[in-house]
């Protein structure tokens, strides 16, 4: 028995090895449905496909319009530590010896144009007694501050030099997560530095940096002393002003913002013909639209934003709205989120007149808002 299965079981286990074998790669063979495999291959790319071996050419065409800033302050401090002790001012008054001190920092600026107008950040040079602008060329000049606006933090200098290059604007609406972007700047007052990454992210908001913010993401390297500075894409067009880091150690961590070129050229060309930004407002607060929220209005993936509070005499009390009001629309578009509604809200221009489509107590209601102008401490 030992000898016969000896006999047959080499061949028997090679029998079946060569069927599983069929059914694995053959299985039409034996009657089996076919696995087939959808796969796409890349095509063959020529060398005009490819990208380029160098951003010289956009770097050249780009860094001679962004400018190194070196800002000064005087600071007044007590001459001695131990002037600050409440107990010791409480004797001898507030009338006690001072010091002048001079603090210096770092950003970088945009030359915008060929009048002098350059585009920097209003953290860079807010409170600054004193403003050198450097340019490539080795040209170094006073500034003098157009205007500001702290709630995008842009703000607008102007100098005075002949022949001096500007930015060539691009289409920051247009520009995709993957596009090639590089920074130009002066981080950490080594000189003019320009580093490349890709475009991460757009339309970053609610990070608690602005009051305003619609921010491109880059992983280019950007370091303290780049704010101010010109984010281009791959042929040296401007689309973004440099802005912030997100970073736990204070150096560049692959994340990255900065300000739209569309924006910014609104807000500069605001400040420059009104010394301001004008925007509009509601007067309301408002809250997104929880699940709850949403139960308790009896809707079902319905957009809308709470009405949490009133300023009074504000267009939105005078228009009729009221806490607790649910706002589907406003001017036709969605209110599916506060900030994007209130960003829209800022845009019309003070006068105009807006519809509102609300729900109150489970009944759609439509009102009529005139835009103010919004006030200048913070609210919408």
């Amino acid at each position: 028995m030992f000898k016969a299965l000896r006999f047959f079981g080499w061949p028997l286990l090679v029998g079946v090895l060569l069927a599983l074998l069929i059914m694995q790669y053959f299985p039409q063979w034996v009657g089996l449905p076919g696995q087939d495999v959808n796969v796409r291959l890349a095509p063959f790319y020529t060398r005009m496909q490819e990208g380029p071996v160098s951003y010289a050419d956009a770097v050249s065409v780009a860094s001679p319009a962004v400018a190194n800033l070196y800002t000064t302050k005087f600071v007044s401090k007590p001459a001695h530590p131990l002037f600050e002790d409440p107990q010791f001012r409480k004797f001898f008054g507030d009338n006690l010896p001072r010091q002048r001190r001079m603090e210096s920092s770092l950003g970088s600026a945009v030359i915008m144009s060929p009048e002098g107008y350059l585009l920097t950040n209003n953290h860079v040079v807010a409170g600054a007694d004193q403003i050198v602008v450097a340019l490539k060329d080795g040209r170094e000049t006073l500034a003098r501050i157009i205007g500001s606006d702290p709630e995008t933090d842009l703000a607008v200098l102007k100098i005075d030099l002949p022949d001096l290059p500007f930015i060539i604007l691009g289409r920051s609406d247009n520009i995709r997560i993957g596009d090639v972007s590089l920074a130009i700047g002066n981080p950490f007052g080594v000189g003019q530095t320009v580093t490349m990454g890709i475009i991460s992210a757009t339309g970053r908001n609610q990070l608690g940096l602005n009051t305003y913010e619609d921010f491109i993401q880059t992983d280019a390297a950007i370091n303290p002393g780049n704010s101010g500075g010109a984010l281009v894409d791959a042929y040296g067009n401007l689309v973004g002003i440099n802005t912030a880091i997100f970073s736990k150690s204070g150096g560049s961590q692959g994340i990255g913002f900065a300000i739209p070129v569309k924006l910014a050229m609104e807000v500069m060309q605001a400040i420059i013909e009104h010394g301001q930004v004008i925007r509009g407002w509601l007067g309301i607060e408002v809250q997104p639209l929880t699940p709850e929220l949403a139960e308790s209005f009896g809707l079902d993936g319905r957009p809308g934003i709470v009405v949490a509070g009133i300023y009074r005499d504000g267009p939105a009390q005078k228009a009729g709205l009221q806490p607790g009001d649910l706002i589907l629309t406003i001017d036709g578009k969605a209110a599916g989120d506060g900030r994007r509604s209130m960003n829209q809200v800022a845009r019309t221009r003070p006068g105009d007149t807006i519809s509102i489509d609300v729900l109150r107590n489970g009944k759609p209601l439509q009102l009529t808002a005139e835009i103010g102008v919004r006030p200048a401490v913070n609210g919408n």
